[in-house]
């Protein structure tokens, strides 16, 4: 009964990999793959002579998924302060490949733990100093506050675009930045211009963030790539002033062909809607290929 027992253990292993690749309550509590594990890499009909690459790439993919952690940038408060950005995560293949070589090849080893090396931001602390000295443009819109959801939708995107850095020759896309306009990120129904007529859709109101951004990025520096125009005047801009934006249509797209990188900051406070494109005291426009 103990060898039937024993050997349902055994197949149990065999055909349930990655088992120990999950966490404990403890968020940085050390992976490791156990000897059952390591073993299912050999390739086939080699008698334990060789590794599989394919199956082992494959493994460290999932492990990759499991263990990444992605890295904070550096941001700016809403009272213009500075927050330190925080190093995320991920396997170190190159490591993990000689690792687990080396145990492959040494019965003695009965579990190797699963190395890992840091992800800095892209935007650490001393960056952020530098790229909020210098204010190359800015804009301010104004809404009602009483309209509650459309209010809600303005604070949600500038939300989304706050903080972001764009570097030299980098492309800038309102949709892919603030992503879809879903109930499930919080977006409410709101107004919303179609095809010339008012009526209601989840997300209305953020055409005008959208607007007040491409006001603020208007210079000389930032080539405007894609832009579309309302089809009917909005009473929030001048007319042609605007940007129109929809998730499966038009998109609000522009590049930065300063020699510096710049920070967008998205604010709204008492019904503004502001917008200011920052960037350090170096920062000029760049003459080469735009």
């Amino acid at each position: 009964m103990r060898k039937i027992t024993s050997f349902i253990l055994c197949i149990w292993l065999l055909m349930v990999p990655f088992q120990s690749l999950a966490k404990t309550s403890e968020e940085d509590e050390p992976v490791t793959l156990k000897r059952a594990e390591i073993e299912q890499y050999e390739l086939s009909y080699t008698g334990g002579t060789f590794v599989d690459n394919t199956k082992l790439n494959g493994l460290m993919d999932m492990i990759e998924k499991k263990v990444y952690k992605e890295p904070q940038n550096a941001y700016l408060d809403d009272n213009g302060q500075i927050v330190e950005g925080k190093p995320g995560e991920t396997i170190d293949r190159n490591k993990f490949d000689l690792l687990f070589r080396k145990a492959f090849y040494n019965k003695k080893i009965a579990h190797m733990k699963v190395p890992k090396r840091p992800i800095y931001p892209r935007v650490d602390k001393a960056m952020m100093t530098e790229i909020s000295k210098k204010e190359l443009g800015s804009y301010t819109t104004s809404f009602r506050k009483s309209n509650v959801e459309r209010s809600h939708n303005i604070e949600l995107a500038a939300e989304a675009i706050n903080n972001h850095v764009l570097f030299p020759g980098e492309t800038f896309s309102f949709n892919e930045v603030v992503g879809e306009r879903t109930e499930e990120k919080g977006y409410e129904r709101a107004p919303v211009i179609v095809r010339g007529e008012l009526t209601e859709d989840i997300g209305g109101g953020i055409c005008q963030v959208s607007s007040t951004l491409f006001n603020a990025v208007d210079l000389k520096g930032v080539k405007i790539v894609e832009r579309y125009a309302h089809s009917r005047r909005v009473p929030y801009v001048p007319p042609g002033r605007d940007a129109t934006v929809s998730w499966w249509g038009p998109d609000f797209v522009f590049k930065n062909l300063y020699n510096e990188p710049i920070l967008i900051r998205a604010l709204v406070r008492d019904g503004n809607m502001i917008v200011k494109i920052m960037s350090s005291e170096t920062a000029e426009y760049f003459t080469g290929d735009d």
